[in-house]
């Protein structure tokens, strides 16, 4: 059976996640407050925890808004600290054009 030749795997795609949970957070608020005021006809339903879900929703949505801000910049700082390493001097300035 012939091999198939092994290609190089594609850079990884990175998608503003900030943005992302941003918006599904925003979304769960949203929904919290627009079932809000039917809480009473949903409880009489055996829906009454409805409002809560969508609140508890967008509190950890907040917490996931934390996280993905604070890897997005560890992110940002290894790349840079990355940078600065692969620098002809280690520290990411050209010594010809250094203002000391």
């Amino acid at each position: 059976m012939p091999k198939t030749p092994l290609h190089p795997s594609p850079p990884s795609l990175e998608a503003n996640d900030v943005a992302i949970v941003g918006g599904g957070t925003v979304v769960w608020f949203v929904a919290f407050l627009v079932l809000l005021p039917f809480w009473g006809t949903l409880s009489d339903h055996g829906h009454g925890n409805w409002p809560w879900i969508c609140l508890a929703g967008s509190g950890l949505g907040l917490i996931g808004l934390w996280y993905c801000r604070a890897r997005r910049d560890a992110i940002a700082r290894s790349r840079a600290a990355e940078a600065r390493a692969q620098a002809p001097n280690g520290n990411g300035a050209d010594p010809a054009t250094r203002s000391d």
